[in-house]
Formats: C-alpha cells, sequence, structure tokens
C-alpha cells in the first residue's frame, strides 16, 4: 500500500517543479518494497510517536533546509488526489506565518460524521483550524430530524499535512498535548503549544482511506477492477 501511495505522488514529479518523493519507514521491509519499485526510501528509527516525529528525522537523515516546505502523505491514503499535495504546499507559500497545513473536504453522509475513524475539522474566519476530533462537530444543539447535519457542511480531515522543516525540527522537541494523547491526533500537538495550522478545503472527497480490513478490502476492488 505505501508503494501505491508513492507511486501516485511520483506523477506529479517533473523537472518544472524539482519534486522529490521519499518514503520514511521504520522497517526494513517497507524500504526493501520501495527500493524494488524505484522509490527513494530512508530508514528511521521504530519508537517516533507520530509520523509528524519521524518526518523529522527523515528531513534530518536528508538533510534539508529549514526553509524549504514539505509534504507529509500517509501510507494508508492510496487513493489520495495527487493535486492536493500542490494545494497544501502553496498554503504555507502564501501564508509565511504559519508552519503547518493540511486538507478537508465537506461532510454528506451522517454515517460519515458519526464514525469515529473520519476525523473531523472546525476552522476559524482565516480557515486555519480551531480544532480536529474523532467525535461529530460541530454538534447541532436543535436538529430539525434524526441524523440531521449541520450547516453549512462538516468537514472531514484528509490525511495529507505540509510543513516548514525548521519548525519540523522543533515538533519532536514539544510535549505531547494531553488532547493529543486522548484523540490519538498528532495535529493537536501543534495546536496546544500555540502553532496554527491553515486548511485547504476542497470540494471533492479523495478516494477512502484504509483505517479497517474492509477499508482494504474495498480499494484492493478498485486496484483490479
Amino acid at each position: 500500500m505505501v508503494v501505491r501511495v508513492a507511486q501516485r505522488i511520483l506523477s506529479l514529479v517533473s523537472p518544472a517543479n524539482q519534486m522529490r518523493v521519499v518514503v520514511a519507514g521504520d522497517s526494513p521491509e517497507i524500504i526493501s518494497a520501495c527500493l524494488a519499485h524505484g522509490i527513494e526510501a530512508v530508514l528511521t528509527r521504530t519508537d517516533h510517536p507520530s509520523g509528524s516525529d519521524r518526518l523529522a528525522e527523515a528531513c534530518n537523515i536528508l538533510q534539508l533546509n529549514d526553509d524549504e516546505i514539505v509534504v507529509n502523505v500517509q501510507g494508508d491514503e492510496p487513493l489520495i488526489e495527487p493535486t492536493l499535495v500542490h494545494a497544501v504546499a502553496n498554503l504555507l507559500v502564501q501564508n509565511p506565518q504559519v508552519p503547518m497545513s493540511t486538507a478537508a473536504h465537506p461532510i454528506k453522509e451522517w454515517a460519515e460524521f458519526a464514525n469515529p475513524n473520519v476525523v473531523k475539522v472546525v476552522l476559524d474566519a482565516q480557515s486555519c483550524a480551531l480544532y480536529f476530533s474523532r467525535a461529530p462537530i460541530p454538534h447541532l444543539r436543535d436538529p430539525v430530524g434524526a441524523h440531521q447535519l449541520p450547516c453549512p457542511a462538516p468537514l472531514r480531515h484528509i490525511g495529507i499535512y505540509g510543513y516548514r522543516v525548521g519548525f519540523l525540527r522543533q515538533f519532536p522537541k514539544l510535549t505531547q498535548a494531553p488532547l493529543e494523547i486522548i484523540e490519538a491526533l498528532e495535529q493537536l500537538r501543534a495546536m496546544w503549544h500555540g502553532y496554527r495550522i491553515a486548511v485547504f478545503v476542497t470540494a471533492h472527497a479523495p478516494g477512502p482511506g484504509v483505517d479497517t480490513p474492509e477499508d482494504l478490502e474495498r480499494v484492493r476492488q478498485l486496484y483490479t477492477a
């Protein structure tokens, strides 16, 4: 699945944009699988508490400069829309005061809104995140009927992050936030320490991520169809 994700993002690479796609993995098996498919990969430690911590180590291994921008596409998103990489990176170019960015899309189904495997996000007036949660947020206090969604539509967080390398180098030094531990959402650490996260809202939902064995089987069927 990690190879599929990397191959999807590699479709964006061209001499004009000077993009570089690298997989950061914590096991020799992942690295070997990537190298066998011609994908650059680096082996990181196994004790990182989050993907952001792992990415920080990868930036050091690759000797990236503090002012460079990296985009972390999670390995459980084999159907991620590649153009989101550019959109998330551009948010940091357009907002130099923000160290981190991500993406979201409107939720249209109650089952998705109620699913704890679907992370929700609420935004401020500048389209920066106020909070991320596995709970259905925002909560509609006075629904007209059962399973009524809030209006405007709630937003599902998409598992893609942009960072300034300098911020990433500071991230592992930040104390884990209580909310991060409770929700199992690493981005809450940055917010708990006062860092803002810009959010790109796309109208279209990406392909399904893989959170359960059933998700994996559905994605396999899409690849074999």
